[in-house]
């Protein structure tokens, strides 16, 4: 197994800033929680609030596949928070070079 690091990229919906922040930051210590989780931080661009970033590292494909397909806040937000997302502007699925 190889580790895995994810970066992506959430656009909140005008005027669902504060929502989308409520929603994404709740994702953020159950994530932490799961197994084969190395780090899961959640960032907001400083000068255009409702720009998120999420930073994540997984011990594996199997466990970020896991956490993204059964986790049950993941399911949550995917069912309910995710209407507040305008647009997803990257999400990039990167290995390690050096």
């Amino acid at each position: 197994m190889s580790e895995l690091f994810i970066v992506v990229g959430l656009k909140a919906k005008a005027g669902k800033e504060d929502e989308l922040r409520r929603d994404l930051a709740v994702l953020v210590e159950p994530s932490r929680n799961e197994q084969g989780n190395i780090r899961y931080d959640l960032f907001e661009d400083q000068d255009e609030p409702g720009r998120f970033v999420f930073v994540e590292q997984w011990a594996s494909v199997e466990t970020r596949t896991q956490h993204h397909e059964h986790g049950v806040h993941i399911q949550h937000f995917h069912a309910n928070g995710v209407r507040n997302v305008e647009k997803t502007e990257f999400a990039h699925m990167l290995k390690r070079v050096d």
